[in-house]
């Protein structure tokens, strides 16, 4: 039997299996952290485990929102510029090689916001035309348009199962639950002797086949509804209404609001539950240096349980999947602030440019 010159068996068994950790653990997909600096017109690419910036990369005019592909590799940009806006792009980062792409030209699309990236398209609102549209980035094209007839169509969610989408709309004051139903195409085929598959005379009318459309139902929310988010288990939309400093909660299954309450942050524009469904987290844009920046709820008795201070306005909040911790874009004092919502405090800071808002989370496949 032949032996390996100066290393037993054991030790080359040892030395192939530390490779084989050593190589899984360099591939295994490691998260970032991307935060918006709109006064900078940056991206900020940050680890989140040392809240070190890793590279700034170019945002394209006045970014807001930012969303990550499923596969780590790209994000996408919402260049608004306020309602009636010239602004008809979104903006593309490539990730890996950390650099700006071509945009993406949206034609008479104007004043793009909120963004959703699901089953591999991105979805996103044009406020100035009052719609959602849908981006094919397999095909470079828009290939889906739908009207909210609703003022300032801001934010948008998108289901899982992409049959409901949800947006709120800043100047009306409510919220749009947009379902794909299956509707009747009524009808009976050609007329009598025009040809085509109709029915042969004296037969009986095909029924109509049934297609797939697109319901919108427009909740009243409140004044200035912005923020909001959809429970884990689907069974509620919790929407921050930024001009009354207050909430409204609505059923998704009857589609009406079921309660409306006040809370301590002003000019309340993000809110967002932890993944366990159990609390609910709002930042306030019109807090000052000495007033609440961001409370925390209780979801299921709606009462408080903290308020905190982080030095400023708040606008972007960001909860990783393992709802470890929330980061926060403190916006009036150019930082990113990290809470541990286990103890509910401030853990860490980020420096990640002027003004920063958006924040995503890109995990690389």
């Amino acid at each position: 039997m032949s032996k390996t010159k100066g290393f037993p068996g054991n030790i080359i068994a040892t030395l192939a299996l530390a490779f084989l950790v050593s190589a899984a653990v360099a591939q295994a997909p490691s998260p970032t952290l991307l935060v918006l600096a709109k006064s900078d017109n940056t991206v900020a690419i940050v680890d989140p485990a040392t809240l070190q910036v890793l590279a700034r990369v170019p945002a394209g005019p006045d970014p807001h929102e930012i969303i990550a592909s499923d596969d780590g590799k790209l994000a996408f940009i919402s260049n608004y510029g306020g309602l009636d806006s010239a602004l008809n792009t979104i903006s593309v980062v490539d990730l890996v090689a950390r650099k700006a792409l071509p945009p993406i030209n949206l034609g008479a699309l104007r004043s793009t916001h909120g963004l959703a990236f699901a089953g591999g398209k991105l979805y996103f609102t044009a406020e100035t035309n009052k719609v959602i549209g849908r981006y094919d980035p397999a095909t470079q094209r828009v290939d889906w348009i739908l009207g909210t007839g609703q003022d300032r169509t801001h934010m948008i969610a998108v289901s899982n199962n992409l049959d409901q989408i949800v947006t709120s709309n800043v100047n009306s004051g409510t919220i749009s639950i947009i379902d794909q139903v299956s509707s009747p195409t009524g009808g009976f085929g050609p007329p009598p002797g025009g040809g085509g598959s109709g029915p042969p005379p004296g037969a009986a009318p095909r029924p109509p086949s049934p297609r797939l459309t697109w319901e919108v139902t427009n909740i009243p929310a409140g004044r200035g509804v912005e923020g909001f988010d959809v429970s884990p288990d689907g069974k509620e939309i919790w929407a921050a209404n930024a001009r009354d400093s207050t909430v409204t909660i609505i059923d998704v299954a009857t589609k009406k609001a079921t309660q409306t309450f006040p809370i301590t942050v002003k000019g309340a524009n993000r809110l967002k539950f932890t993944p366990d469904g159990k609390q609910v987290l709002i930042s306030g844009l019109g807090a000052r240096s000495g007033d609440t920046s961001l409370v925390v709820l209780d979801a299921s008795t709606h009462k408080e349980v903290k308020q905190l201070n982080l030095g400023g306005g708040a606008a972007g909040i960001l909860i990783p999947p393992n709802g470890s911790r929330a980061y926060v874009a403190v916006s009036t004092a150019d930082k990113i602030v990290v809470v541990d919502l286990k103890t509910l405090e401030a853990v860490g800071q980020i420096d990640a440019g002027k003004q920063p808002d958006g924040l995503a989370w890109a995990i690389a496949k």
